[in-house]
């Protein structure tokens, strides 16, 4: 095992444990009206289609604005999949400028994968 310490393995899971959460997590906190705000940092034609009830649009672009992050709240940020790394980018940039933060592990599409409520163009014509 390639310097395999435990030490640090438990240092560094205490952490992720802080910063990140999972989909079934996130749904839990909405539904008991935690003081969670979302932001949804893909695309905003994506964003449009369907998102996770409640959230915010913030692509890339539009990072500089910081709008719509609450400082009061934590703000739990997605993108697209486990292989995006566009949330664990935004969390950096956010959290440089004192935004607390939490990122949905998985992204958009493991939260669709569990089958959890999601709002949007899509999610309307299937209502229809």
């Amino acid at each position: 095992m390639k310097n395999y310490s435990k030490r640090d393995a438990v240092r560094h899971f205490r952490e992720k444990l802080k910063f990140t959460t999972g989909p079934a997590e996130l749904s839990r906190m909405i539904k008991d009206h935690e003081e969670v705000n979302i932001i949804d940092v893909r695309r905003p034609e994506d964003y449009a289609k369907s998102h996770i009830p409640g959230a915010v649009n913030l692509p890339r672009e539009q990072w500089p604005t910081l709008a719509g992050l609450n400082p009061n709240r934590l703000n739990a940020v997605y993108c697209y999949s486990q292989q995006c790394h566009l949330a664990t980018e935004a969390c950096l940039e956010f959290a440089r400028h004192g935004f607390p933060v939490l990122e949905l592990e998985g992204g958009f599409q493991t939260w669709q994968e569990h089958d959890l409520e999601v709002e949007g163009e899509e999610a309307l014509r299937k209502a229809a």
